[in-house]
């Protein structure tokens, strides 16, 4: 007897899913990461545009996305590192020509860089559109950024159901930044693990530009500026702006805003040039000029990035302290007369690595950060060094302390003024700190002065000099002992009070212009404390190079120290004014208030 055959195909198939693989998985969390930083230049420039006195409603509404798309930025990075992928900010990709798409996004969507006005908030509208309630995800190609991060919900989802947990999420935890590295918005830094903190990670970015589910215009914070308030969502936020009311309880996005009137006066944006590019001007010109300054900035800000979310989470502060210090340099572009009643603006384009004025890699180096901190790179170790004094004050010797525990890149505070000392937290931002180097670059050879004695030739460079006061003695200083030094317990005494100076003021040579006699010290960097709890130098010792922010190598030394309470007239190098302001390591930070919400 023959039975009727089942049709299996009468039942739909289940779809196969679109990100299937860890690769895959990876893949499109890099994109996140690359959509993400697309919105920043376009932020940013509309945000710098705007006179806060004039605007100052816009200027906290702009100023409010841009930190929050950090924060999405930040969240990504924690995501892809969870999953075992590593993020990459400092390469061409990121930083496409204006106008672009978003990365695998709507092809009909570009971005462009404009002043704030009524096209950069339909740009800007488009950008943060809520995904309708029956919209798919999307993986690529997506219309919405809400569908995009579905999608990636659901890779993630499928994955654990397919592979576990534990084979998902295999990345480090030590590479997570977390609420401790960033402060900046009323939003979550979410410390990614598992799949429940990763689906929480991706909510946090979708309500913070669409709203929360179900339709709603707020997206569960407190406003960051006015905490009395609820915040609205990145997209409301713009409609309050276009409407030219705010939102209030009660209002929904059909109704639309109808609570207090807010106003945007567009006779107070500066007129930007739509899209800049440093090829509209010719070498040498004071644009093109101050352009490229601005991009090597923002290069470094890329770079300091991708070093935060690979291994020095630390760094993210000075990511951050560092982005928001770009608005002196975008507003005296925004000031310099372009053509057609224009103004200059900022281009963001990538600088190739070896073309910036501080190379990448890993050798041991220190380089100055314009306007900011020290980067330490190549893991040099660091530790305490404390001088040792005699009953009557008399400075003996130095006792090396704890080391302290570091990244293998760190940055170290130049300012003066930070929370975290002897770690830069960006505070350098939040006070406008001017870190403007005016060092005397020459070789020591061409500034020091001789001091002839027996069987020693003392040499000095003043300008070096910290007042670290090895060189003083109880009763008489080095100079006057040099006419003694025919007694090898005198020249035995000078020569060990030489080996002492920190900074390497004082050198000697066994005859005049014979090669220099200079301590064994090791390569790192020691943070010192003076008599009586005074914080003085930074010592950096072994012929550790360091390079000025404007590229310009010092010298080459076996010991230099280097300005960390920001006062001294020869920065980078310390010129002793620690001692006069009387420095110290408590007490001289910014308000917690000020590192919270730094003005953009």
């Amino acid at each position: 007897m023959n039975h009727p055959v089942q049709r299996r195909d009468a039942v739909a198939p289940v779809p196969p899913a679109r990100i299937a693989t860890l690769d895959d998985l990876r893949e499109h969390l890099q994109w996140a990461i690359e959509l993400e930083h697309a919105t920043l230049p376009p932020y940013l420039c509309a945000l710098y545009s705007l006179d806060p006195e004039r605007n100052p409603e816009a200027v906290q509404v702009v100023a409010g996305v841009f930190a929050e798309e950090m924060l999405h930025l930040a969240l990504a990075a924690n995501l892809l590192n969870a999953v075992g992928g590593s993020p990459r900010l400092d390469t061409p990709r990121m930083l496409q020509p204006y106008p672009r798409r978003l990365p695998h996004g709507d092809r009909s969507l570009q971005l462009s860089l404009l002043p704030f006005g009524a096209e950069a908030l339909d740009m800007f509208l488009r950008l943060e559109r809520p995904a309708p309630p029956d919209a798919p995800p999307e993986d690529d190609g997506y219309e919405t950024i809400g569908q995009f991060y579905a999608a990636i919900g659901d890779g993630l989802r499928h994955l654990c159901d397919r592979l576990g947990e534990r084979e998902v999420f295999s990345g480090d935890p030590a590479r997570q930044v977390h609420g401790g590295h960033f402060r900046n918005t009323a939003g979550r830094l979410v410390a990614v693990g598992d799949l429940a903190s990763a689906l929480a990670a991706l909510e946090e970015i979708v309500e913070q530009g669409e709203g929360l589910a179900g339709g709603e215009v707020w997206d569960g914070d407190r406003d960051v500026h006015h905490p009395e308030r609820d915040e609205v969502a990145h997209y409301y936020r713009f409609q309050e702006l276009r409407a030219g009311r705010r939102y209030r309880r009660g209002d929904t996005p059909r109704s639309g805003p109808t609570g207090e009137a807010i106003s945007v006066d567009l006779d107070g944006v500066l007129p930007m040039r739509r899209d800049p590019r440093r090829a509209d001007h010719a070498p040498g010109s004071p644009i093109r000029t101050a352009q490229e300054e601005f991009d090597h900035t923002y290069c470094a800000v890329l770079h300091l990035l991708e070093q935060a979310f690979n291994g020095s989470p630390r760094l993210l502060a000075v990511a951050t302290g560092t982005m928001y210090g770009l608005r002196a340099q975008v507003q005296a572009l925004m000031r310099m007369p372009d053509e057609d009643g224009t103004t200059a603006g900022p281009t963001f384009e990538y600088v190739a690595p070896e073309l910036r004025r501080w190379s990448t890699g890993d050798r041991q180096r220190i380089v100055v950060l314009a306007g900011g901190p020290y980067l330490v790179y190549g893991g040099l170790p660091l530790r305490r060094k404390r001088k040792i004094v005699s009953a009557e004050g008399d400075a003996l010797t130095w006792r090396t302390g704890d080391a302290l525990p570091t990244e293998d890149t760190y940055a170290l505070c130049r300012c003066g003024r930070s929370g975290a000392k002897p770690f830069c937290d960006g505070t350098h931002a939040v006070i406008g700190f001017d870190g403007t180097e005016s060092a005397d670059v020459r070789p020591y050879a061409e500034l020091q002065h001789v001091h002839d004695g027996t069987g020693i030739s003392a040499q000095r460079v003043g300008e070096l000099c910290v007042h670290a006061a090895f060189c003083l003695g109880r009763t008489r200083p080095i100079a006057e002992m040099l006419a003694d030094t025919g007694d090898s317990d005198v020249r035995s005494t000078v020569m060990g009070r030489i080996d002492h100076c920190p900074s390497g003021s004082y050198s000697y040579a066994l005859e005049r212009g014979g090669e220099t006699v200079e301590p064994d010290l090791p390569r790192a960097i020691s943070v010192l404390e003076e008599e009586g709890g005074l914080a003085g130098a930074l010592w950096v010792t072994g012929g550790v190079p360091v390079l000025r922010a404007d590229g310009r190598p010092l010298e080459t030394r076996n010991r230099i120290t280097l300005c960390r309470c920001g006062h001294s007239s020869g920065k980078p190098l310390c010129d002793g004014t620690h001692r006069k302001i009387d420095f110290r390591e408590e007490g001289t930070g910014a308000t917690t208030a000020e590192r919270s919400h730094p003005r953009m």
